[in-house]
């Protein structure tokens, strides 16, 4: 057996949405085995089986292209779809995929991206600009439940097919965000295999066409997904026959698969690193551009004092300790910004641990015994970690919080008022340009699970996208930090790395480029050895 490496793989945060998990999804019982990896049980890291098994931990929220938001539903998009370009992992630049050419005008108003000739879908039909427009349109469709980068200003980008391969964007006014963002943020998908009047909002597709190296062949929900080659993919076709991603939601689960390798790939804790020494696995950490944290749902905790005492009685450095346990393997946020992102400030309220401020406000607040319910996903190491230390920090200023595991919390604190939970531990990933964070934050956000809304923050984001110059964005998007860190709505914990354990038989690893939310940039690009 090979001793475990360690390896920090360079990755830069693509522009793309990842909420509703924390930091490992769950779903499915991971009892059932595809019959296809089947073969691959025990056996030797040298045997080429033809199919690449990943673990992940739970079924994808949506396979929705146009509007998933989750770890799971964007890696099964990413595996399908393609998108205009896409932000390289490596050097941070713009990377054409079905674009072959992106120009913008002077005034920033007017974006052409002229199509790669030749592309197919993978049932054979050509991809065309129809397919983009259609796309585009879909999605900025409010009610399909991703649109906030397609409107500015209360008015829709128009977008406009020129000729078979030339999409025209028109922008209503001036967006930095719209023009950094919105040829990597969207994947494109078919519009000739879906009826007039087929539904986008929903959480499944009737149709799975797309253009990428792999189709999708076969899903059973809580067990596995299987993807074949595209034989009509107009790149370099994939090295490896089969991609299975199998749903396995139990942790130790996950590592014994690892360990007998049963599974090629999944993502672990630091805590289980010690127990895998032995396997023929290497490690590597690498950064995702993530912001762990509390989030309070607003109008169950509406006492604002209370909010406060609540974030004063805890210690960010011990919750992030219990749940990443070395120091290595995060860093300290404070802000709804990661702390390596460049529009991050450190002049917000940090709430740094002050037991007796918090005790003071929980007598300002008038609450008498205050108790709250917090949500987090059950099977989640780091989650069960980060919670003992939560709950046990608020008991010392007079705060009880009663633990609610619950894999489906997100579901349950989109009711707002009517939640059972009052707060929740979440993570997201949403990119390096700041008002993407607006999806979040902002009143009307496509992702405000916080059910919080303050205009002056809404005025700052509108104000951030409009500036034309960095001095004035930073004026922006500083203003912004402050008032939600005032309002005592989100507590920042870290920026922890994402860690995979990946087979030693598998190789292409760096050409298929470890990214945050899709893990790979390119499955297509790894290999048997």
């Amino acid at each position: 057996m090979n001793t475990i490496k360690t390896k920090i793989a360079a990755a830069l945060t693509l522009g793309l949405l990842l909420t509703g998990c924390s930091a490992n999804d769950n779903g499915g019982d991971g009892t059932v085995t595809p019959p296809e990896t089947a073969a691959t049980q025990n056996a030797p890291t040298s045997t080429k089986t033809g199919t690449f098994t990943y673990a992940i931990s739970g079924d994808p929220s949506s396979t929705n292209a146009i509007n998933t938001g989750d770890r799971w539903g964007l890696t099964f998009a990413n595996i399908v779809y393609e998108q205009l370009a896409r932000v390289d992992a490596t050097t941070g630049k713009t990377e054409l995929v079905l674009a072959d050419s992106i120009d913008t005008s002077s005034d920033g108003l007017t974006i052409t991206v002229k199509l790669k000739p030749g592309i197919k879908w993978s049932d054979g039909e050509a991809l065309t600009s129809a397919d983009v427009v259609f796309t585009y349109n879909t999605k900025a469709v409010k009610d399909n439940g991703a649109a906030d980068a397609l409107w500015i200003d209360g008015k829709q980008i128009e977008i406009t097919a020129l000729d078979e391969l030339t999409v025209q964007f028109k922008l209503p006014s001036y967006s930095a965000a719209a023009i950094s963002g919105i040829v990597t943020e969207t994947f494109i998908i078919p519009e000739h295999v879906y009826p007039a009047g087929t539904d986008f909002s929903g959480n499944e597709l009737p149709s799975y066409v797309g253009s990428n190296g792999y189709k999708l062949d076969e899903y059973k929900r809580g067990e596995y997904i299987k993807f074949v080659v595209n034989d009509n993919y107009h790149g370099t076709k994939p090295a490896i026959a089969n991609l299975v991603l199998r749903i396995v939601s139990n942790a130790d689960t996950v590592k014994a698969a690892l360990q007998t390798g049963e599974v090629d790939a999944a993502y672990v804790v630091p805590a289980q690193i010690p127990d895998l020494t032995s396997s023929p696995v290497t490690v590597y950490p690498y950064p995702e551009g993530r912001v762990a944290y509390v989030g309070v749902v607003v109008p169950k905790v509406p006492n604002e004092k209370l909010r406060q005492a609540l974030f004063f009685a805890l210690d960010r450095a011990q919750i992030a300790k219990a749940a990443w346990l070395d120091p290595n393997n995060y860093e300290l946020a404070y802000t709804i910004l990661p702390p390596s992102n460049a529009w991050a400030t450190t002049d917000v309220e940090q709430y740094i641990q002050d037991v007796e401020k918090a005790e003071s406000l929980v007598a300002e607040s008038g609450v008498a015994n205050p108790k709250l319910t917090l949500g987090y996903s059950g099977g989640d190491l780091q989650a069960q970690a980060e919670v003992a230390v939560i709950q046990a920090e608020a008991a010392a200023v007079g705060i009880t919080i009663e633990l609610v595991p619950n894999d489906n919390y997100y579901d349950e604190i989109e009711k707002g008022a009517g939640s059972a939970i009052d707060l929740f531990i979440g993570g997201y990933i949403m990119g390096i340009d700041p008002d993407a964070y607006g999806g979040l934050f902002r009143s009307d956000g496509s992702w405000n699970y916080f059910s919080y809304g303050n205009a002056d923050v809404d005025a700052a984001f509108t104000a951030g996208a409009a500036a034309r110059t960095d001095a004035d964005r930073h004026t922006a998007y500083d203003k912004v930090q402050r008032l939600i860190a005032e309002d005592a709505i989100f507590y920042a914990i870290a920026d922890n790395l994402k860690i995979i354990a990946i087979n030693d038989r598998i190789g292409g690893i760096d050409q298929a480029k470890l990214v945050s939310i899709y893990t790979f940039e390119d499955f297509g690009k790894l290999t048997e050895k």
